[in-house]
C-alpha cells in the first residue's frame, strides 16, 4: 500500500478540553464537511470502514450548465469480500485529467478560477494516487490549506481499534485525548451515548443546516455540491458563507 504519513499515538493533553470528530474520507466533499473539520482539534479519517459502492467515497457532484454531475473516481472492487476504504484501490490515472478537465470546463468564468486552479490543478496532474484514501486526504488537506483550517488530521488505524460500533469510537476518541465528541446528526440513529458517558467523553452533535447561498454559475442554487464549486467561486471568502467563520 502506498506510504502515508501519520500521526504519531499519543493520549494528548487531558488537562484542557478536545473536541473530535471520527468520519469516513470523501472525494472533495460538501462545505459542511469542512465545517466539521474546523469545529474540532482533531479530525480521525475513519477509513478502517467498509467501503460503500455509490457512495461519496470516490465520487462528488459538480455544477454544469445543463444540471449537476457526478465526478467519480474508478476504483477495483473485490465483489463480495470485506474492503476497507483504507484498502481500495483506484483503477488507472485517466479519471485524473478528466476531472481536472471537468472542473476547468464548467467553472473557468468563476471569478477566483485561477487562484484556486493553481494550487488544486498539480494534485490532479501530476501527482499519481494509487488507493483512495490517500487521494482523499491529499485533497481534504489540500482545502484545509486554502480556507485556513489547521484542524489536525489523522488515520484511524494511528490507533488501536476495538469491536462495538460505538465502544470503537468512543475508545478512539479517549486515546487521542479528547473530552468531547462531535458527530454529525445521521449518527443519533445508532449511538450510544452512555458509552460515551462512562468515559467522561461529552458527545454534541452537529448542525448542517441554515447555510446561505454564494455567488454561484448555472441556474439555481445548489448547496450539495463539492466544496471545490464554493472555492472557485468565492475564492478567499468562501469562509463568509461556511458556519466555522460565524461562531
Amino acid at each position: 500500500m502506498q506510504a502515508v504519513p501519520g500521526a504519531s499515538i499519543a493520549l494528548g493533553d487531558t488537562s484542557r478540553p478536545k473536541r473530535i470528530a471520527i468520519v469516513q474520507s470523501n472525494y472533495i466533499p460538501w462545505k459542511g464537511y469542512f465545517d466539521l473539520i474546523a469545529s474540532v482539534d482533531e479530525f480521525i479519517l475513519y477509513d478502517d470502514m467498509q467501503y460503500t459502492r455509490r457512495d461519496w467515497r470516490n465520487r462528488n457532484l459538480i455544477k454544469t450548465p445543463q444540471g449537476v454531475q457526478w465526478l467519480t473516481v474508478p476504483v477495483k472492487v473485490k465483489g463480495k469480500f470485506h474492503q476497507t476504504i483504507r484498502s481500495t484501490e483506484i483503477d488507472g490515472d485517466a479519471w485524473a485529467a478528466s476531472h481536472w478537465d471537468g472542473l476547468s470546463r464548467n467553472y473557468r468564468r468563476a471569478a477566483h478560477f485561477d487562484e484556486v486552479a493553481a494550487l488544486f490543478e498539480p494534485l490532479f496532474l501530476q501527482r499519481s494516487y494509487t488507493h483512495l484514501s490517500v487521494l482523499n486526504r491529499t485533497l481534504i488537506e489540500a482545502v484545509c490549506t486554502y480556507l485556513g483550517i489547521a484542524t489536525k488530521i489523522t488515520y484511524s488505524w494511528d490507533y488501536k481499534l476495538v469491536e462495538g460500533q460505538t465502544e470503537r469510537l468512543a475508545d478512539l476518541c479517549a486515546q487521542a485525548g479528547g473530552t468531547e465528541y462531535l458527530s454529525g446528526p445521521a449518527a443519533k440513529g445508532y449511538l450510544n451515548a452512555r458509552i460515551f458517558a462512562e468515559r467522561s467523553i461529552a458527545l454534541t452533535w452537529f448542525d448542517y443546516q441554515d447555510y446561505p447561498e454564494y455567488p454561484q454559475l448555472w441556474s439555481s442554487f445548489t448547496h450539495g455540491v463539492t466544496v471545490m464549486d464554493l472555492l472557485f467561486n468565492c475564492g478567499k471568502d468562501a469562509s463568509r458563507y461556511m458556519k466555522h467563520a460565524r461562531t
